[in-house]
């Protein structure tokens, strides 16, 4: 069953296209990774998926319902999570504060309290509930922002450059994660780490000039001579 798909997906800016006609499914429970070299679009093709971006042409389905003008808010409420390229805690709140403002999308009253501590222990941060989330390193401010999409319990949750920031072994306890998640959710990821994308991602698809050069299995892809000359650096 495919989750989310885009037909003829356009984005404009003052002239300059970002993304054009670009066909995109997504099936259910897939971890996918989305790369392609700096410029390539993918930041706003993510934005047109999550609802922080109009789609100037083109459509935008989640299990079935077209999307494409519907606001992020509610698209978060259809079960779409998304975390930031750059993160977007609340620096001046504790670690858990976060987590509960993200948690009351889903949760009402005691659940919330429950649900928090599920997420930061998901994630590795229960050590560190009380403090400031501006005080994290900016690996740990990733985390977080990966445990407020997962407290939401997502049926998509969308992961913009995870694994920036991290140290080698949280880039290993991140892996885990995702495979944890994928068996109750999709995942779409967003990642420059090849090693990465290589070792977690069912499936690839590589984006160049806002448009999809090639989609494929990761040995698929890391043998196309396209993606090679694009993006691997190798002819």
């Amino acid at each position: 069953m495919t989750i989310l798909s885009t037909r003829g997906l356009c984005k404009n800016f003052d002239g300059l296209t970002a993304v054009q006609d670009v066909d995109f499914d997504l099936p259910q429970g897939q971890i996918r990774a989305l790369i392609g070299p700096n410029g390539a679009g993918k930041t706003t093709l993510v934005g047109l998926l999550c609802g922080r971006i109009t789609p100037t042409a083109g459509s935008v389905t989640f299990d079935g319902r077209d999307i494409s003008n519907l606001p992020a808010h509610k698209r978060i409420n259809l079960g779409i999570a998304y975390t930031f390229q750059v993160t977007s805690v609340f620096a001046n709140l504790s670690v858990t504060e976060n987590v509960a403002l993200a948690a009351r999308r889903r949760f009402s009253g005691a659940d919330v309290a429950g649900a928090v501590q599920e997420a930061l222990a998901k994630v590795g941060l229960n050590a560190r509930s009380e403090q400031n989330a501006g005080d994290l390193s900016y690996g740990h401010q990733r985390l977080l922002e990966i445990a407020m999409g997962l407290v939401q319990q997502p049926r998509l949750l969308i992961l913009d450059e995870p694994t920036q920031g991290l140290a080698d072994t949280e880039v290993a306890d991140f892996k885990a994660l995702v495979r944890e998640l994928a068996r109750t959710a999709t995942v779409l990821l967003i990642e420059h780490n090849m090693s990465v994308v290589m070792e977690l991602a069912d499936y690839v698809t590589v984006l160049n000039f806002g448009q999809i050069l090639a989609e494929g299995t990761p040995q698929e892809i890391h043998a196309n001579p396209d993606v090679q000359a694009a993006y691997l650096g190798t002819k």
